[in-house]
């Protein structure tokens, strides 16, 4: 047995079973479609000292502090990089509120609760406050994706949930450093102490940030494909250098650099965002069964009843307050401010954060870092689950569930993609676009479509979109590669209804037979080429026209023919059945009554026309017909 307890005494087995299970506890929770969160805390318990004993972090020693305090500085690099003021600026008002006056009120509100209810001293109770402030996309998305909550409440706390992490660690990093600064009882001291931190800390992180910039963009200086752990490299090297010059200045350095670095345009911040979510998934799964496995139950069942009274005050008093005075005026209706109240779960920031406050304070000679990170993970404990079992039982009492099988997904936002959109919003469907091209992008946003900037074969994008409640997708991209792996993507994440792709027969390895053991079917029934067309719509060489089918045609009763596409010269985009709209596929089954809409080649428009009459196709009536102005092509800039 001597032998067996060696063996589990080992540092390198602790860190490698905590690698392993932090991996297969995320594995899990994605195809249970809950927080990761939820399993990791429980299998770091579960692993711990206090029930398997097989997880040991205590045998790491000092190396468990300097695990934290590395994945503390990516947390908060990212969340430096995610924090977009131009994006806050241009936030709705209950966004900006309750990322800046929302983030003060909980912060002050818990605090005043930590001292009442615990009876902590003010430094641990503005400690505490601060760690609480934040709630985590990590956490909330995976909520809200299983909840299906409505567009207004899902916006409002996704995007609290990415720019409230870097707010909420600079508050905590404020507090951090007014508790450590020596001399407390004269005010100006301590004041100099904490500014001189963080203006260290910042300038440190400036010059990071400058040299990364500056390096990622000189040609070849960083050989492609180590871009992103180049940058890991020097976060990590910011991060420790800024605490060696002036101790605890590391935490802003890294937030300010993050914030830098997205200013500056830096290599893709696409791509060291996803970097930064492979590392989450590694490093922070198992980052977080040491620290649930270090967080001993005794400490937690210390807290006794206090501890679950603060609780219960963060969800029923503090929560709700800050949500009312940060919403009041909005257009947000009382069951959304209900809803978005109710659903307030702490995440990877908090806990990390804590964990690195904990390390501080007992290093400074402070007690109770210990019963802080406690208090911190039976809040993250509670929330989470509280929100995950009771969220979906409040939308529906609510009435914020987002309606099933309904709106459009569409992959590519240049014209012919935005067109489509605005013709399915014409017609009644929600539509969201989805690209890569920050033009494209802005176009649509002109045109006043929603659109998303990513990548659509990223599950976080497609998350975003609510595709789990959409009744299909349109890949229309020029890249018929991608265009079957959206495919693909779409079909692990939901069933739609439909599911279409264009498809230009080009000699790319895409077939046919592909698109159809994808369950996916062919955009407008016909091969087509997809930039010619985009082309010819952007420069007036095209027009929107709808016609209505008088009767079947007989060479192809009930089948889509085809010869609708009136010798290349009409491109059939959508169907419209007694007001239902829907694209046109090679699997559409065409009903007398139905109208389309069609693109047809302004230069052939007059020898297209005419074939389609004779197919059976007529224009609608005079106070019918589409107005052409209201789908002329936007100019990009």
């Amino acid at each position: 047995m001597s032998a067996e307890h060696e063996a589990l005494g080992n540092p390198n087995l602790t860190v490698a079973i905590a690698l392993a299970a932090g991996i297969m506890a995320q594995s899990v929770a994605h195809h249970l479609r809950i927080p990761g969160i939820v399993l990791l805390l429980a299998t770091g318990v579960l692993l711990g000292p206090d029930v398997a004993n097989v997880v040991h972090p205590a045998t790491l020693g000092t190396g468990l502090n300097t695990l934290v305090g590395f994945t503390v500085a990516v947390i908060l690099f990212e969340g430096g990089m995610a924090l977009d003021i131009p994006r806050l600026r241009q936030a709705s008002a209950p966004i900006q509120r309750l990322v800046t006056v929302g983030a003060l009120l909980t912060f002050v509100a818990a605090s005043a609760a930590c001292m009442l209810i615990m009876g902590l001293s003010l430094k641990l109770s503005l400690l505490f406050g601060s760690l609480v402030v934040v709630t985590g996309p990590t956490v909330v998305t995976p909520l809200l994706k299983r909840l299906r909550a409505t567009r207004n409440v899902s916006t409002v706390l996704e995007a609290e949930g990415v720019l409230i992490d870097p707010v909420g660690a600079f508050m905590a990093l404020f507090a951090l450093e007014v508790v450590l600064a020596p001399e407390m009882s004269n005010i100006a001291i301590g004041l100099y102490h904490v500014l001189l931190r963080i203006g260290i800390g910042g300038a440190f992180g400036l010059v990071g940030a400058f040299l990364i910039s500056r390096m990622l963009k000189w040609e070849h200086l960083i050989p492609e494909g180590l871009e992103n752990v180049f940058t890991l490299a020097m976060v990590l090297v910011i991060f420790q250098g800024a605490d060696a010059i002036v101790h605890e200045s590391g935490i802003a350095a890294v937030t300010i650099a993050g914030m830098a670095v997205r200013h500056w345009g830096a290599h893709s911040i696409e791509e060291l965002a996803e970097f930064k979510e492979q590392l989450t998934v590694l490093g922070i799964g198992m980052l977080f069964v040491l620290l649930a496995a270090d967080v001993r139950l005794s400490e937690v069942q210390a807290l006794g009843s206090n501890g679950l009274a603060l609780v219960v005050a963060l969800i029923l008093v503090v929560r709700p307050l800050t949500v009312a005075l940060s919403t009041w005026g909005t257009s947000l209706s009382w069951r959304e401010k209900a809803f978005i109240s109710w659903i307030g779960p702490r995440g990877i920031v908090a806990a990390a954060v804590a964990s690195l406050f904990a390390v501080r304070l007992d290093a400074a000679g402070i007690e109770g870092g210990s019963q802080l990170r406690a208090l911190v993970f039976l809040v993250i404990a509670v929330t989470v689950v509280v929100a995950g079992l009771t969220g979906g039982l409040a939308a529906q009492v609510l009435g914020v569930r987002r309606p099933s099988n309904a709106g459009w997904v569409i992959l590519g936002a240049h014209p012919l993609g935005r067109l489509l959109a605005r013709l399915l919003s014409a017609g009644g469907q929600d539509t969201i676009l989805i690209d890569v091209n920050h033009e494209h992008c802005r176009a649509a946003e002109r045109e006043g479509l929603r659109v998303l900037h990513g990548n659509g074969l990223r599950e976080q994008t497609l998350g975003q979109t609510g595709i789990e409640c959409r009744r299909g997708a349109i890949a229309i991209t020029a890249n018929e590669e991608v265009n079957l792996l959206f495919a693909h993507k779409v079909r692990e994440e939901a069933r739609p209804e439909i599911l279409t792709l264009a498809y230009g027969g080009s000699d790319t390895g895409v077939t046919s037979d592909m698109i159809r053991k994808a369950h996916a079917t062919i955009f407008a029934g016909q091969e087509f080429e997809l930039e010619n067309w985009s082309s010819r719509f952007e420069t007036g060489l095209a027009r929107v026209e709808r016609r209505r089918l008088k009767k079947t045609p007989k060479d192809s009763p009930g089948r889509n023919p085809t010869n609708l596409s009136a010798n290349g010269h009409a491109l059939p985009l959508l169907v419209n059945r007694g007001g239902d709209v829907f694209p046109m596929t090679d699997q559409t089954v065409l009903h007398t009554g139905d109208e389309v809409t069609f693109l047809l080649h302004e230069e052939y428009g007059s020898i297209a026309g005419a074939q389609l009459t004779e197919l059976g196709w007529v224009l609608p009536a005079v106070d019918e017909t589409v107005d052409a102005e209201q789908f002329e092509p936007t100019q990009e800039a």
